[in-house]
Order: structure tokens, then C-alpha cells, then sequence
């Protein structure tokens, strides 16, 4: 009998406050921030800084809501648990082959202090330990919410507590962070950007992204009275070259050398197809094991001949290369989703019982996890989507696959798995299961964040203007410029306005930009219900007859660039006036999607 999941409603994609509005059902939700005005640098340092900071979010906290224990994992059938506890013999036996290496990663708990120390440098906050006023952290400080600030005041707390027990330096007050009028609002609203995933925003953009996540996840889990438990790696060691055992970072190095712009490990993706194309509908794929000779005689040719292009991939076996697949997995010096926040994937489940929540906090540890592990991981969980969605053929339903990956994903190589993991193995299977059946979602960045991302943007944007403008080199110049006797007088009266206001351009007109296209460029009126996919309709049907040749073939997107985003590759049905509105100096540009 196989377990079903009965699902608790629609998840939304936004931020977690325990007071916020009624979401509407089904539809994504963002919360913005409407940020105070009237925060003077002066007036904020008239304070001593422990008082100002511990006065700003002193009425912050909020009771953390009560939920029970997840009693999800209460029932389970017998033949997925064998599944479960064979794969983990199987592992057992082939860590024990003499062919393979020790162990490649080692970890240990670290002090309190520490672990606030390394959580503050991993939200982009180090200039609070170091006392540096660096723009882009007070960029990030600026755009956190209440509920977000609260959990960065509750670290910075614990971090400065400690180290005046350890009596090493003096440190910052967190009033000093924040200020001392914080009468943020909160308002929900649908959003009209349409969706964002992972990778239609740029790498700068992600960098922010992760640093939000990481905010609002200690936040969530504050709020649900529930302890964010997280690993600190000490030391990681892999080969550098070959196909397993090599970092992902290393991998992808190295086969971007033959492939630019890769962003998931060839051996990785010609494993997947090889699966894809031969063994979906192969009974028992991944569980029935392939024979351990051959798998082992594989690996080696395959580390000899991969990169010479001299491998024969019809000699492999279904039921072998998906030994290979969960070997390769599994064989990774640092898991695949980070030796840090295993602890955290764990809690998620063991803590919290609404699967909405799961889904909520899961979705907020897709988004810190490294760009490599992210994309690798996005790739493994596609192809085991559709190895369920054949179950009619190969016999392997959602929980089947869930119990067979899950000891090759959480039980990784360098760690023996403990009685206390071993008795996790529902939860982990949970944990897959979740991530399979809702990668859709996991994989959309949430618009809140990317609001906040926007936010970040411009005001580190006004953060480099103020400073230009009282650097001594520039007021000179100015100076200069000023008592220059040839110039003309300006009539009385004269305004002078900004570039983008001298545009002849108007409001509410967009000029879009196509290199590729016959016709490169075109100025769209828009209004309240023109989307992306009419703008690319219209330049598809004025170049249908002379588009480059290179563009035939490829999927073109329409682009925001620049303006408060980085890059940003819209969704079809995003409503182009509202991205407009939220930033009007962005270029608009069409061009393939990056892959």
C-alpha cells in the first residue's frame, strides 16, 4: 500500500508573519514593504548603540505559534522500508571496497558564538562582526522586514554576548543596525510579475537572494518556536579530476573547459539520458540493483575513456547506469544538499506538522543552496518525476523512489550513519518525496524576495550617489566646473532634468531591443493588460521573414535589464506596465534564454 499525502491547501510563495492579512488561495502573494522615511544619520547615533538597536526591535517578537509534531510518517508499508534498509546495505557494501577512499569530510558543532559569527557572514552581514560601513550590507539592512529583522537582532544578540564573555573587542550595538523608528507596514497583494525561477535572475541578484533566504528561513523558524539547527564543515577534501568523488565546483570547472557555460556535470547529464532515453520504463529502475562487478568495472572505464569520447554507452545496462547514478550521487565530497543545512531539512519535517509549512521552509533551503548543487539537484529530481510518471511500467510510485534515493542523498560517503539517522529514514523519504512531487514550486523564487532584491538595489544605487557627492575630488570639480567664465549663463528660470527624463520617450512606452531579429529594435505603448508574451508575439510577426539564422530554433525571452535588477528573464504572462512601474530605467531587451 503505498502512503498518500493529503495536500492542506494551496502553498504560497511569500514571507511568514505570524500577524499578516489573509492570503488568497491559489495565487501567488508578495509582501512589500513600505519603508519609513525620516531616518537621520544623526539621530541615529545620538544613542548609544547596544540601546538603540535593543529599543528598535524590543516590541518585535511576537509569541511563536504552538504546532504538534508531524505525525505524517505514521504509517508506511513493509516493502518500502526493505527498499529503504537495502539500499543502505548496498551503500554499506560498496564503502567497504577497498578501491575507495577514506573519509572526504569532517565536521564538528561549534561554539555558540561561532555559529551566530558564520550565520552573520552567510546573509552578506560580516560588516557587523568587522564594524565596517560597507553599502551592501547597509543595502540589505534596509530592505528586512520586522519578523527578518528580529531574527538577525536575536543572532547579532547571541554573537556579542558571547564575545564580551571572551572579553575580545568591542562590538557594534544593534541599535546602531537598525535605527530607532521602525514603523514598517506590511501589505499583501497578488502579484502580476508572473513566476521567477532560479535561473532568470542574474548570479549578483541570486547572491542577494540566498543572503534573504537565509534571513527569512531563521525568521520562519523563530516564529514556529522551532531551533534552525545547522553544521559547520571543517574540512573538505576531494579529487581534482576524474568523475566521482570530485567536487561539484571542480567538476563543472573542469568540464566547462569543454562545454562553456555547463552548469550541471557531464558525466551527470549523459547519465540522466542515458536513463531517460532507455530505462523509464525498466521494472524496478533505481531499486533493483545492477550487478556489482560490472558497476565497479564501469566506473573505471568510464574514468579512463569519458573525456575521450571513446566510452560505449550501449554496453551499460539500465539497472547499471542507475548504479552509477546513485553512485555518483552519493559519492560527492559534500552532499548534495550541503553538509550545513542537513540538520535543517531534517527539522522540517520532525518539527513541523502542516505540510504547507514544510513546503514553505523547503522551499527556503532550495534557495540557499549553492548554484551547483541547486542546478545539479533540479536535474536529478526531473528525472525522478519521470520515472514515477512511469510507474504503470517500471513499478516504482513516488514512495518507492522516495525510500530508494533518500539513504543516497542523507546517508553520504565519510559519515557512517548512526542509530539516530537510521530511524530517520521515513523522515528523509518524506523530505525526497516532498521535493519530488513539488519541485514546480521549490524552484520559483519567491516575489517577496525579489522585491527585497530590488529594494537592496537601489539602495545601494543611493547609497554610491551620497557618496559621490561629498567626495572632495568631485565637490573640486565641481568647484571648478562653476567659476569656468566661457560658459553661458542659463536663462532664470532654467531646469535642467535628468538623461532618462530628456528621453522623448513617454510614459507608459517601452523601447525593446532584439539583436537577433531583422528588426532590431521597437517602441510598445503599454497598458494594464499587455504582457511579456504580446511583445515577443508582435516582434515574432513583424521578423518572421528576415530573422537571423542563428536565432531559428532557439526560445526567445524577454529580458529587464539593469535599473534596480541585474538581469532578469520575465515569465510570458508577466504584466509588462507593473515590471515597467517597478523600474522604469531598465532596458528591455529579447534574446534566447539562458539554459
Amino acid at each position: 500500500m503505498t502512503m498518500e499525502m493529503k495536500d492542506s491547501g494551496s502553498v504560497v510563495l511569500t514571507a511568514y508573519h505570524p500577524h499578516s492579512p489573509a492570503r488568497i488561495p491559489g495565487m501567488e502573494q508578495s509582501f512589500v514593504q513600505d519603508i519609513p522615511t525620516g531616518h537621520s544619520p544623526t539621530s541615529r547615533k545620538s544613542l548609544p548603540r547596544c540601546r538603540r538597536i535593543n529599543r528598535m526591535l524590543s516590541n518585535e517578537s511576537a509569541p511563536p505559534p504552538a504546532f504538534s509534531r508531524s505525525n505524517s510518517q505514521a504509517s508506511m508499508d513493509s516493502t518500502s522500508m526493505e527498499d529503504f534498509w537495502c539500499e543502505v546495505e548496498s551503500i554499506k557494501e560498496s564503502s567497504e571496497d577497498g578501491s575507495e577512499e577514506a573519509t572526504l569530510l569532517e565536521f564538528k558543532p561549534a561554539d555558540e558564538g561561532e555559529l551566530e559569527a558564520e550565520w552573520l557572514q552567510d546573509v552578506g552581514l560580516s560588516t557587523l562582526i568587522s564594524g565596517a560601513e560597507e553599502e551592501d550590507g547597509q543595502a540589505l539592512l534596509s530592505t528586512l522586514t520586522r519578523t527578518q529583522a528580529a531574527a538577525v537582532q536575536k543572532r547579532y544578540n547571541t554573537y556579542t554576548q558571547t564575545l564580551r564573555k571572551k572579553n575580545k573587542h568591542t562590538v557594534r550595538d544593534v541599535r546602531d543596525i537598525f535605527g530607532t523608528n521602525d514603523a514598517a507596514k506590511f501589505i499583501v497583494r497578488k502579484s502580476r510579475f508572473g513566476l521567477t525561477e532560479v535561473g532568470d535572475l542574474s548570479a549578483e541578484d541570486m547572491k542577494k537572494i540566498r543572503y534573504l533566504s537565509l534571513i527569512e528561513l531563521t525568521a520562519f523558524y523563530d516564529a514556529l518556536g522551532v531551533e534552525l539547527k545547522r553544521n559547520r564543515t571543517e574540512r573538505v577534501r576531494g579529487r581534482e579530476n576524474g568523475l566521482f568523488g570530485v567536487p561539484l565546483t571542480i567538476l563543472l570547472e573542469n568540464d566547462q573547459r569543454k562545454v562553456p557555460g555547463i552548469k550541471v556535470p557531464l558525466i551527470f547529464q549523459k547519465l540522466l539520458l542515458k536513463l531517460e532515453e532507455t530505462g523509464l520504463e525498466t521494472e524496478g529502475i533505481l531499486r533493483v540493483p545492477g550487478s556489482a562487478s560490472r558497476v565497479k568495472n564501469l566506473h573505471q572505464e568510464l574514468e579512463a575513456k569519458f573525456y575521450e569520447d571513446t566510452f560505449d554507452w550501449d554496453q551499460v545496462r539500465n539497472n547499471d547506469a542507475a548504479g552509477l547514478l546513485k553512485m555518483f550521487v552519493r559519492e560527492l565530497p559534500s552532499p548534495l544538499f550541503t553538509v550545513e543545512y542537513l540538520p535543517a531539512f531534517i527539522t522540517l519535517v520532525e518539527k513541523i506538522s502542516k505540510i504547507k509549512l514544510q513546503l514553505q521552509a523547503l522551499h527556503l533551503l532550495i534557495m540557499l543552496l549553492p548554484e551547483a548543487n541547486r542546478d545539479t539537484a533540479k536535474a536529478f529530481l526531473q528525472f525522478l518525476k519521470k520515472v514515477v510518471a512511469n510507474e504503470g511500467k517500471n513499478k516504482m510510485n513516488l514512495w518507492n523512489v522516495s525510500m530508494i534515493v533518500a539513504p543516497n542523498l542523507f546517508i553520504y560517503k565519510g559519515k557512517r550513519a548512526n542509530q539516530q539517522e537510521m530511524q530517520a529514514a521515513a523522515t528523509t523519504a518524506h523530505i525526497v518525496r516532498l521535493l519530488i512531487r513539488y519541485q514546480d514550486i521549490l524552484w520559483t523564487v519567491p516575489s517577496f524576495l525579489i522585491s527585497q532584491v530590488r529594494k537592496m538595489n537601489e539602495a545601494a544605487m543611493n547609497n554610491s550617489k551620497r557618496q559621490l557627492m561629498f567626495d572632495k575630488g568631485v565637490r573640486k570639480l565641481l568647484r571648478r566646473k562653476t567659476m569656468e567664465r566661457d560658459r553661458p549663463e542659463r536663462p532664470e528660470g532654467a531646469v535642467t532634468f535628468p538623461p532618462y527624463l530628456q528621453s522623448d520617450i513617454p510614459e507608459g512606452v517601452i523601447r525593446v531591443y532584439a539583436p537577433l531579429h531583422s528588426k532590431v529594435s521597437m517602441a510598445i505603448q503599454l497598458n494594464s493588460q499587455t504582457k511579456a508574451k504580446d511583445i515577443l508575439a508582435r516582434f515574432h510577426c513583424e521578423n518572421s521573414r528576415g530573422s537571423s539564422q542563428n536565432m531559428r530554433g532557439q526560445i526567445q525571452s524577454l529580458h529587464e535589464i539593469g535599473g534596480n535588477i541585474g538581469q532578469h528573464c520575465l515569465d510570458p504572462d508577466a504584466y509588462m506596465l507593473d515590471v515597467y512601474r517597478a523600474n522604469p530605467q531598465a532596458e528591455w531587451v529579447i534574446k534566447p534564454k539562458a539554459t
